[in-house]
């Protein structure tokens, strides 16, 4: 599948789903976990609208949509995106790459303005400030004290790095925004693997109760695969929810 650096990713397929429900619906837990299963599998967004046209045209021929009931979940969508995703594959295979536009190339326009960025960089260094503040304030003498600890260090490192990416996108006459988003998610990465060692077991316990539940009409349908990838997602997204983390990668910008 070819890269793609397109931020505007969450919200493009969100606002499609909505208007093919016909009704403005708040995405659920489950739904954000769909919507970064496919952006961490590099899905392009126009992929991942065909797999959703299709989902809603075999929902319609069945019992439930004939009766007038809606689609209400992504996930009845996650093997028609997997299915439209395997012919685009199947499609560019042995196709060469495509001959570049006669003419001067023009440079591509800053997907955000330097200010957006630099405001979304600045609100997420004091969001973890206060969840270090936070962290320090529970410590207590104990098996996670130590790991706690490092983790309360981490996100003060963090702060910094996310300081001096600000500096960048303030100063850089020409800003690689790839690289600033490669930066940040390896960033967010180090902070939930922080954030595993000293979670507390009983959030866990509690998060994947709340995922299994919404996952329990959908299983049957997914293969393994797919639902290991659902599930680090889901499991991602609300413990750094439940420990006031902000997620940092420019595809939560807008």
């Amino acid at each position: 599948m070819a890269a793609f650096n397109y931020f505007n990713y969450f919200t493009e397929i969100e606002e499609y789903f909505w208007r093919k429900r016909g009704a403005h619906i708040l995405v659920s837990p489950l739904d954000w976990a769909i919507l970064e299963s496919w952006q961490k599998a590099a899905i392009p967004v126009e992929v991942v609208l065909k797999g959703i046209d299709q989902a809603f045209e075999s929902y319609a021929r069945s019992r439930r949509g004939v009766s007038g009931r809606p689609l209400k979940s992504l996930a009845y969508c996650v093997d028609s995106v997997l299915d439209a995703a395997v012919e685009a594959q199947e499609a560019s295979a042995g196709r060469g790459p495509e001959p570049p536009p006669s003419g001067a190339r023009k440079p591509a326009s800053e997907p955000f303005s330097r200010a957006e960025v630099a405001g979304y960089l600045a609100r997420n260094a004091q969001k973890l400030r206060e969840a270090a503040e936070a962290v320090g304030q529970r410590l207590r003498p104990g098996p996670q004290a130590s790991s706690a600890g490092d983790f309360a260090h981490r996100l003060a490192e963090a702060v910094t790095r996310l300081e001096n990416c600000r500096a960048r996108v303030e100063s850089e006459e020409r800003l690689d925004f790839e690289d600033l988003e490669r930066q940040l998610t390896v960033l967010e990465d180090a902070l939930y693997a922080g954030l595993q060692a000293c979670a507390q077991q009983e959030i866990v316990l509690e998060i994947r109760r709340e995922m299994d539940r919404q996952l329990a009409p959908y299983r049957r349908k997914m293969t393994a695969e797919q639902l290991a990838l659902l599930e680090q997602q889901y499991v991602r997204r609300r413990l750094m929810e439940a420990y006031a983390l902000p997620r940092l990668s420019l595809f939560y910008l807008s």
